[in-house]
């Protein structure tokens, strides 16, 4: 038999243990029950006796049973399962949003499948087929660029969806987000109030909507204060290696030719920052202070501790999950959109060692 056909096979026969499986029938027969009882237990718990739910499932677990997925997406149409398509699985920001969602789709009895795009449109939209291939009821993305065309086909074919850490618009559009335009403004309003007049963003703004909208709160805030600011945009990698690139070339500059802070577009920027001034002698804050995004877990753990914008990445994770599940379940929902609001994070790689 073929392996197509075979697993056809175990998929349409629930009942019975094919190849050695223990099936319903199995459970049913040890526990004394019948084959519905056994469904029941699987499936509304709620319907069955204390006693005798307790019955079926010393059964299954002296039988080692286990529930067929499978059978069961083909009887109902719906896996209990979500697909979260990660924009970068080695930030740990993105990390912790994982986990937001995944705690709270494992407290509702969800499953979810985890994949990583990588920054990189073609993986993304890979991933995006697979998972409307595979019995997937939603899916939560934190989209490369602009959301793809391919989540508006997944939504008329009943599998709606989740912008993370993305702001969506409309009604047939779910998302959570945060405020950046206003985290832009937090942290170079704080730099501004430190005093200082030549500053440099570093960031990936033509391509990382986010980052566009850091820059376009950093030149609110230049704008608000109303006094002369040097301001320069310095292009590169969201990556500590981009950090890294970025504290080379001004380590490479003439000391006066140097910005006084640099606003480091997320926190893996402003280490590989640190790592080089740090590593030439350019002491921080007093030469350059830096100020990162998003307050990862390592920001506060640093040879000179990083002052941040911060982002919950775990209550956003979780909103995203609730926001799906809710949809998926019929669930009133109060909005479409989740919005949070940054706060600003004061440490010593911009106000120095206090006291």
């Amino acid at each position: 038999m073929s392996r197509s056909r075979q697993a056809a096979r175990t998929a349409q026969s629930p009942d019975e243990g094919p190849r050695g499986r223990v099936g319903i029938k199995d459970v049913a027969r040890v526990a004394g029950v019948s084959p519905s009882t056994v469904s029941n237990v699987l499936n509304h718990p709620e319907r069955v006796a204390p006693a005798k739910r307790a019955q079926v499932e010393q059964a299954m677990r002296t039988l080692g049973f286990v529930r067929n997925e499978a059978a069961r997406y083909l009887r109902t149409g719906a896996s209990r399962t979500l697909g979260l398509i990660l924009l970068d699985a080695w930030n740990p920001f993105f990390t912790e949003m994982a986990r937001g969602v995944e705690d709270y789709a494992f407290a509702q009895d969800w499953a979810v499948l985890v994949s990583n795009s990588d920054r990189r449109a073609d993986r993304e939209s890979r991933y995006l087929n697979v998972f409307a291939e595979r019995p997937v009821d939603g899916i939560i993305i934190v989209p490369h660029g602009d959301p793809p065309e391919r989540l508006a086909d997944l939504r008329r074919q009943g599998i709606p969806s989740v912008l993370a850490d993305r702001r969506g618009t409309g009604d047939t559009t779910m998302s959570v987000s945060l405020d950046d335009v206003g985290g832009g403004q937090l942290a170079v309003a704080h730099l501004l109030e430190l005093g200082h007049r030549d500053i440099a963003f570093a960031g990936d703004p033509a391509r990382v909507t986010q980052v566009r909208d850091r820059l376009l709160g950093a030149t609110r805030a230049l704008a608000a204060a109303g006094r002369p600011t040097q301001f320069t945009v310095i292009e590169t990698a969201l990556t500590m290696g981009g950090g890294r690139q970025v504290g080379k070339q001004l380590v490479d500059q003439p000391p006066a030719a140097r910005p006084s802070a640099v606003f480091a577009s997320n926190d893996l920027v402003a280490i590989g920052l640190l790592q080089v001034l740090l590593r030439h002698g350019v002491r921080v804050p007093e030469d350059i202070a830096v100020i990162g995004y998003d307050d990862i877990e390592f920001a506060s753990q640093l040879a000179v501790p990083l002052s941040s914008v911060k982002q919950p990445p775990y209550a956003m994770g979780h909103a995203a999950a609730e926001l799906l599940i809710a949809a998926l379940t019929g669930e009133p929902r109060s909005e479409n959109h989740v919005v949070f609001q940054p706060e600003l994070v004061v440490r010593e790689s911009t106000v120095g060692t206090r006291g």
